[in-house]
């Protein structure tokens, strides 16, 4: 070949394989992992008392190549609200999910169906939790409501009613819905196209039930326990303990003998005859044991996709983001479960790798919720966030690793299954800035229950009818980060105070999260605003 069309041939080849390139970065594949309550605590890289276990060290070596966000909260600590957040791109009372009664038709699934129209793949494996059919993935293999630990059924797409089409797999559901999403990227996957996949575990959630391969693990190790499960401090309020802790025994689930309705001691067969501190030492030992033993299956099974994807070539061509739908309560306040606004519960762990774009080692104090995972997916792919969107894209804070100039400084949260559950969580809301935190507890059922007193009896299998005492929690953050002094009544604090409530106001009137449409709660916060 003549020289001059030699060069041409090299200049063109070279050109078409940078524009590849560059489409591929503006069309990643994108893989979205998330656990059922895998809390910042159970992580290496979150430095919790429990880094020192090892609990996660693929998830580890995954976040440090990458970007970790420090102050990611969930704007709603319950499952079902949690992940219709993720897939709207709202708050709950746009999208409609207060609750775990909640669910998602199919035209209000807006991220797959956005991911759709980019051209994107999109597939959803595992745990699902929205009531209705995910019928805006073209693939989906999804866990019937919460499913089972082990030997689950899953329900497919087919002809006839979607929660007739099923499928049943041996082993642990960790494992299997692993195998599930190995099977679809080898297999369905179509290799012309990027790919949008939500691979969503069950574990950890209650009751912890690990894979038989982890009965040792961890079994003659004394887990580190928090100080605040058997010393409490002046952290709550008459809101949840009840006026002159009347109510002590009643609100929050425990670790210890305090809550005589729930706690994790009946759940971990410790004898109940035991006295406290005793009681609470084995509960919590036990309970922590199994928790991690679910982690840790978690952790390997994420260590297998990570093989493929680099057996694969796909690897460095895959955001792949990591996140729990919320954060857990080990413990801390002697609580379980999780529901609250407290730290250990709200806050959500999230990472993101890609090194097409984000350097590795990076970390942010930046503070995004639930609301923004959405916006910035859709982002990423390339795509326009759309207006029916509440949070907003932080795809350049993933880039950059700075925040922008006009990026929100605080971050909105609400519960509302009043007292649900046997866990017994007061209603509230509240807003956390990077180093405040204020807190209203209304403690009331967002339905009138004084005109229907049995409804959320059948919803939410309530032992309780009663209203909580209203109270207002407020801590220092970066004096307080244990949350243990609650300072609502501080006269120091007062100018703060007053501040954070009129942004609390501000921002429940911007994101619609106000309560026009329940009289009875919205009587209450006047009343004690």
């Amino acid at each position: 070949m003549h020289s001059k069309y030699w060069s041409l041939f090299i200049t063109a080849s070279l050109f078409l394989i940078l524009e590849g390139e560059l489409a591929a970065q503006d069309s990643p594949n994108i893989i979205f992992i998330m656990s059922d309550d895998h809390t910042s605590q159970a992580f290496g890289v979150y430095g919790s008392r429990l880094a020192g276990l090892d609990p996660t060290p693929n998830l580890d070596a995954l976040a440090e190549e990458g970007i970790i966000f420090d102050n990611c909260f969930v704007n709603n600590s319950i499952c079902t609200p949690s992940r219709a957040s993720i897939m709207t791109g709202q708050y709950p009372q746009t999208n409609g999910v207060l609750d775990l009664d909640g669910h998602l038709e199919p035209p209000h699934q807006h991220l797959p169906r956005e991911m759709g129209s980019l051209g994107y793949q999109t597939a959803m494996i595992g745990k699902w939790h929205l009531k209705k059919e995910p019928a805006a993935f073209d693939y989906y293999c999804v866990l019937p409501g919460q499913g089972d630990y082990f030997d689950p059924t899953f329900r497919v797409r087919g002809d006839g009613p979607w929660t007739e089409n099923t499928i049943q797999r041996k082993g642990h559901s960790s494992d299997v819905i692993t195998d599930l999403t190995l099977e679809w990227l080898d297999g369905e996957r179509d290799p012309d196209r990027p790919f949008f996949l939500m691979y969503h575990f069950k574990a950890p959630h209650d009751m912890f039930e690990f894979a038989p391969r982890y009965t040792d693990y961890l079994e003659d190790v004394e887990i580190p326990e928090p100080a605040s499960l058997y010393h409490n401090g002046r952290n709550g309020s008459e809101a949840t303990r009840g006026k002159n802790n009347i109510l002590l025994n009643e609100i929050g689930s425990s670790v210890s003998h305090r809550n005589t309705t729930r706690n994790m001691g009946m759940h971990m067969d410790i004898d109940p005859a035991l006295p406290d501190p005793e009681y609470a030492h084995q509960a919590y030992q036990e309970y922590l044991k199994r928790y991690l033993r679910c982690v840790k299956g978690v952790d390997d099974n994420v260590g297998r996709l990570l093989a493929y994807l680099d057996a694969e070539g796909l690897r460095d061509n895959t955001v792949i983001i990591y996140t729990g739908d919320q954060g857990f309560m080990l413990g801390e306040h002697d609580y379980i479960d999780k529901r609250w606004m407290y730290e250990e519960s709200m806050r959500m762990p999230f990472f993101v790798r890609y090194p097409a774009k984000i350097p590795a080692g990076q970390r942010t104090h930046a503070i995004i919720n639930n609301t923004d995972f959405a916006p910035t997916i859709i982002s990423m792919a390339g795509g326009q966030v759309p207006g029916i969107m509440q949070g907003r894209s932080f795809a350049d804070i993933l880039y950059t690793g700075e925040e922008p100039s006009d990026w929100p400084q605080s971050t909105y949260y609400r519960y509302w299954m009043h007292m649900a559950h046997r866990h017994a969580n007061p209603a509230h809301f509240g807003i956390r800035t990077k180093q405040y935190k204020l807190i209203f507890y209304y403690g009331r059922y967002w339905i009138d229950t004084d005109l229907d007193p049995e409804a959320t009896y059948k919803s939410w299998g309530n032992r309780f009818t009663f209203h909580t005492p209203p109270a207002w929690e407020f801590y220092d953050l970066t004096k307080d980060p244990q949350e243990m002094h609650n300072r609502y009544h501080d006269p120091h604090y007062a100018e703060t105070i007053h501040s954070l409530k009129e942004e609390l106001r501000r921002k429940r009137e911007t994101l619609k999260e106000g309560d026009e449409k329940y009289p009875h709660i919205a009587k209450i916060i006047e009343e004690h605003w």
